[in-house]
């Protein structure tokens, strides 16, 4: 196949649904969804993640990736992330914070994995616990409330919807109601990725 004989990767063919069904027997190794982890020195790793096209070589892998396997390149720093690993959480975020980061490298890389995947995380929590649970992309409210138990999707009602970011920002539930970042979702609503979710449902 010219494709494939120019150094292309089978997952960059736009096959048709035959076609892949007949390739997926082959297991083609370039047919695998792929990521890059560009592994930076301690020293550079803030400002290749804030602007990772001012870092030489993090822009090649960046540009190679997207050209030719459709995916994206995540900046790590394997040094810190072996620091990191050794430290409680208080002083890993503090010792983040002070290299001008706000979060490690290998939890940009799953999410990254988690995207390119097609998967989302939506949230649950309550008096006792928060829990997030695993969704594919674009699922509506009651496919996603049926992660949780069937019962909740045979019986869904509505869902009562919160971002994650404004339920931290407000502090509490009552205060994002307050504040207009509480909504009440139908059957059709699509689950996006950081929401907390309280679900009503009848069965």
């Amino acid at each position: 196949m010219p494709h494939l004989d120019q150094g292309n990767p089978a997952l960059t063919i736009d096959f048709s649904e035959d076609d892949r069904a007949i390739v997926r027997e082959f297991f083609l190794l370039s047919s695998k969804k792929t990521i890059y982890a560009c592994n930076v020195a301690e020293d550079e790793l803030a400002g290749a993640i804030e602007n990772p096209d001012s870092h030489a070589q993090v822009a090649r892998v960046r540009k190679f990736a997207a050209e030719h396997s459709g995916s994206e390149a995540v900046v790590i720093s394997a040094r810190i992330e072996e620091e990191l690993s050794e430290m409680p959480v208080e002083e890993a975020d503090e010792f983040l914070k002070e290299m001008g980061v706000t979060d490690s490298g290998v939890s940009a890389l799953i999410r990254a994995v988690y995207h390119l995947l097609g998967l989302r995380t939506y949230l649950t929590t309550g008096v006792q616990e928060t829990r997030a649970w695993t969704i594919i992309a674009g699922d509506k409210a009651p496919a996603a409330a049926g992660v949780i138990h069937s019962d909740f999707e045979r019986g869904f009602i509505a869902a009562e919807v919160v971002h994650y970011e404004d339920l931290v920002a407000a502090g509490t539930k009552a205060a994002a109601k307050v504040a207009g970042k509480v909504r009440i979702e139908g059957k059709e609503y699509v689950v996006k990725d950081g929401d907390v979710v309280e679900f009503r449902f009848n069965v």
